[in-house]
């Protein structure tokens, strides 16, 4: 079985390379600058020269704020990309594994993690253009896709969080960080299990289809993840003091609830993402680790 993953400079990118290289999977990454998903030649042509089976793609506009004003090209990238994406793959017999977002809810559950079949509802022109993808997949390869829906990510490679919660650790005696958002912290390195888990299951007449949430188990703000990595690292959690999103105003609104379901997983004979608190004491050696490199 051959394996191309898009977007392969990004955190899930990566992580998905290494966990199928260490699988002994047959896998190619590329990241931008090999493959631009929106243009349609070199789409085919990346399919010519190395045949997948299975595509996961991991490419994608990220900067939430950014989309706010530049929308257009936000839908050229999460919305056109995955669509020619998903046409290569119906031409040539390849499923399709794509990377999503909580962003395509609204954010305004309480207590109850969105289920997979949730209606999508988003508030932003990322969620928007995100839900533009996944709409795309499931129209071009209704039989031989996943779309896995992730939040929260951190990971070794890249920004993120967690990371600058280490940084702020060494550089300031307090920080004040939201307490009224509340998610699932996620390892980028998990998801990429799951990633190579479903790829395999794949098939049009199996149930390893359609959609999946792919975040740690459990649920915390951002507040208490804060606290979660000062305490992991010996450091006083109560320098990190709780504050509200009106403190940190951004362009785009961000969800105020975004626990996802993981009802799907168990149906494929899967068990969802573990818990975040121990995802997150087994991630942070390696997130330090790259940090001092």
């Amino acid at each position: 079985m051959r394996w191309l993953v898009t977007g392969a400079g990004g955190m899930l990118g990566r992580d998905t390379v290494e966990e199928l290289h260490r699988r002994g999977a047959d896998v190619t990454g590329l990241d931008r600058a090999t493959l631009d998903i929106t243009q349609p030649g070199a789409v085919r042509r990346a399919f010519e020269e190395h045949r997948p089976d299975v595509v996961v793609n991991c490419a994608a506009y990220t900067a939430v704020d950014d989309a706010e004003t530049d929308e257009a090209r936000a839908l050229t990238i999460n919305g056109g990309g995955p669509r020619l994406l998903a046409r290569a793959c119906a031409a040539s017999g390849a499923r399709l594994v794509h990377v999503s977002t909580d962003y395509v809810f609204d954010g305004e559950a309480r207590a109850t993690p969105y289920p997979e079949n949730h209606p999508p509802a988003p508030r932003t022109a990322y969620g928007r253009t995100k839900l533009a993808g996944e709409q795309a997949v499931s129209e071009e390869l209704p039989g031989a896709s996943a779309i896995v829906r992730t939040a929260w990510l951190y990971g070794a490679h890249g920004r993120s969080f967690v990371r600058t919660m280490l940084e702020l650790e060494a550089r300031r005696d307090t920080l004040d960080v939201v307490d009224d958002q509340r998610g699932q912290p996620t390892w980028s390195a998990d998801v990429a299990a799951r990633i190579a888990d479903l790829g395999t299951r794949l098939s049009p007449d199996g149930g390893a289809r359609g959609v999946f949430h792919a975040t740690s188990s459990g649920e915390a703000t951002w507040h208490e993840l804060a606290r979660e990595v000062f305490l992991l690292v010996g450091a006083d959690p109560d320098r990190v003091r709780p504050t509200d999103s009106q403190a940190f105003p951004r362009p785009a609104p961000r969800p105020a609830y975004s626990a996802l379901g993981h009802a799907r997983w168990r149906e494929i004979g899967l068990e969802p993402p573990r818990d975040w608190r121990s995802a997150l004491h087994e991630a942070l050696p390696h997130i330090r680790k790259e940090m001092s490199q």
